[in-house]
């Protein structure tokens, strides 16, 4: 197994967070792990991107020009890697932002609404783990249990009430992202 993931939003979204959380759990798995942040000159609302390889290999490179899973959570990010993800790829977008639809048919496009499921939980901030729950579903690069307990060691002591929430969060994008659904659901 090798995927070379690419999430990226506005800063504040927390895509470098869930990048530092699937590396971690990647590394908790003994897997080969690499991280690349990438942020805009501005912090919070700038653009900002990670790079995450995770492999059962040494990893060659760390340079991803062509990302086998793209999780995008805005417009801005939606039209910087949608070109980029390599035949055969995941996109996962996050449509509660980005109502664009995908012109490939040659790879999956996951559309998840990260920001309304994390409204319905009560907690605006938990858009990005509701997208690393649909990655998890749809590529299981790491398991569910590794990515809890990595969240135990990253969140600090003044944040770990908020592990359950997370959590649920994290379970919510799973579910909209499970087979049952119909493909019309999943895809553009």
């Amino acid at each position: 197994m090798h995927e070379d993931i690419v999430l990226s939003g506005f800063g504040g979204q927390g895509v470098m967070f869930a990048g530092q959380l699937l590396a971690y759990a990647g590394l908790r798995e003994g897997k080969h792990v690499a991280w690349v942040p990438s942020y805009g000159p501005e912090m919070r609302g700038g653009t900002a991107h990670v790079t995450v390889v995770v492999s059962d290999e040494e990893i060659g490179s760390l340079i991803v020009a062509h990302p086998t899973v793209a999780v995008v959570m805005n417009l801005p990010s939606f039209e910087r890697f949608v070109p980029a993800v390599k035949p055969g790829g995941l996109l996962i977008v996050n449509s509660s932002l980005i109502a664009e639809t995908v012109d490939r048919d040659d790879i999956l496009t996951l559309r998840v609404p990260a920001n309304d499921i994390s409204l319905e939980l009560g907690n605006d901030r938990l858009a990005n783990m509701v997208m690393v729950g649909a990655l998890l579903a749809s590529r299981p690069v790491v398991s569910k249990e590794s990515v809890v307990e990595s969240l135990k060691k990253i969140l600090p002591e003044r944040r770990q009430r908020l592990l359950e929430i997370n959590e649920q969060a994290m379970q919510r994008g799973i579910e909209c992202s499970s087979p049952s659904r119909s493909s019309a659901q999943l895809t553009d």
